[in-house]
């Protein structure tokens, strides 16, 4: 297989305590995670503690100052690991950047050290009942009174959602404006009118705690606001490349981990008096996926390096979102098939991760939206 040049020895040092954590501090619990419906707040913390949240914020705000392929990292093991319930990519690379980028001064020493400890624990409020992937059709609204937005409407499919102390809402400051009527406010749970739905039962990612969230007159200062009213589309548009980025880190580890399940199972369960390792078809087909993946990890492995050198476009990115997502899905797919009828089976991985992948090919923007970004750039 083609080496991995990316990671450093003090990387791999990183990674090394990172599988130590999660074999220690996730793996024996995902279970019973997985019944309930969300981690243990815990968890969070002990994260913290070990340096795996918000690892780029710079030391000032409680991070390490370190590049994203920490984060990278992160996402890799547990998603090795079929731990689909920790959501910890989203409160550390996808909302901390919200606030580091476009936040006040005020605001990023409130709330950046307490989302690196994990004392509190981050979402954001994207996709409502009828607006999905076009986030210019969100229905929420904030509407200035005074020194304060007044926050009405409702959010779905919120990951993170149930346990979150802090959320990032996207809301019309403007509804006649189109994408410029979109803004972004931060919101602390127990603010009088923001209640948290129930947890949503999902196929898959069964621990993670995905909820609904409902805002009645719900009253922030207007300090609340990142950035500048009206920008927020644009801001969701800059900040959206990573965030495809780490779906597609997720997938491909996710499909290399179903490969490595796979051979192991096909070497060890015995047919015709024989491993079906040994049958012909069963290798043909375990030498196209191995190789599906392997061409996989270098596109990803490449677009880290661009991201790293703030090269990673929105079409490459969506490039990559969807094609490594449906890859993942192919790949784990046709494992599942080679495992026969214990693939099929709650207790063995693979179906579980074959259960958590169908859901990378929607949210993040669906893979047919991907296809209509990379359109309009040729």
């Amino acid at each position: 297989m083609i080496p991995r040049t990316l990671f450093s020895s003090d990387h791999e040092l990183f990674r090394d305590s990172v599988r130590k954590f999660l074999e220690q501090e996730a793996v024996p619990f995902h279970e019973q995670w997985e019944e309930r419906g969300y981690v243990d707040r815990e968890l969070w913390s002990k994260a913290g503690a070990a340096g795996m949240l918000c690892s780029h914020l710079p030391e000032e705000y409680g991070g390490m100052g370190a590049d994203f392929l920490y984060s990278a990292i992160v996402i890799e093991e547990i998603s090795r690991r079929g731990l689909s319930g920790i959501g910890f990519s989203l409160h550390s690379d996808i909302v901390a950047p919200y606030i580091l980028h476009y936040g006040s001064e005020a605001l990023k020493r409130k709330y950046l050290p307490k989302l690196a400890s994990g004392e509190m624990i981050s979402a954001i409020a994207m996709t409502e009942p009828g607006a999905g992937s076009d986030l210019q059709g969100v229905k929420t609204t904030a509407v200035q009174d005074g020194d304060e937005y007044v926050i009405n409407g409702s959010k779905t499919f919120i990951t993170n959602g149930y346990l979150a102390d802090l959320v990032i809402v996207v809301a019309k400051t403007d509804p006649k404006a189109g994408a410029k009527g979109i803004s972004l406010f931060l919101v602390e749970a127990g603010t009088p009118g923001f209640d948290k739905g129930k947890r949503l039962k999902k196929v898959g990612m069964k621990a993670q705690d995905t909820s609904e969230l409902f805002f009645q007159n719900v009253r922030v200062p207007r300090e609340n606001l990142l950035g500048q009213a009206g920008q927020g589309f644009v801001y969701l548009m800059q900040e959206l490349p990573q965030e495809r980025l780490t779906v597609a880190v997720a997938g491909l580890a996710a499909a290399e981990a179903a490969l490595h399940w796979t051979l192991d199972y096909t070497r060890e369960r015995q047919a015709f008096g024989r491993a079906i390792a040994d049958f012909q078809t069963t290798r043909h087909k375990l030498a196209e996926l191995a190789t599906q993946v392997q061409v996989g990890r270098v596109f990803v492995d490449r677009c880290l390096e661009l991201h790293l050198q703030g090269k990673l476009d929105v079409a490459t990115a969506a490039m990559l979102k969807y094609w490594s997502t449906d890859l993942q899905c192919q790949v784990i797919d046709e494992c599942v098939q080679l495992h026969g009828g214990y693939g099929y089976m709650w207790e063995y991985p693979i179906a579980r991760a074959w259960a958590d992948a169908r859901v990378q090919r929607i949210y993040a923007g669906t893979n047919e939206i991907m296809k209509e970004i990379i359109s309009r750039s040729l």
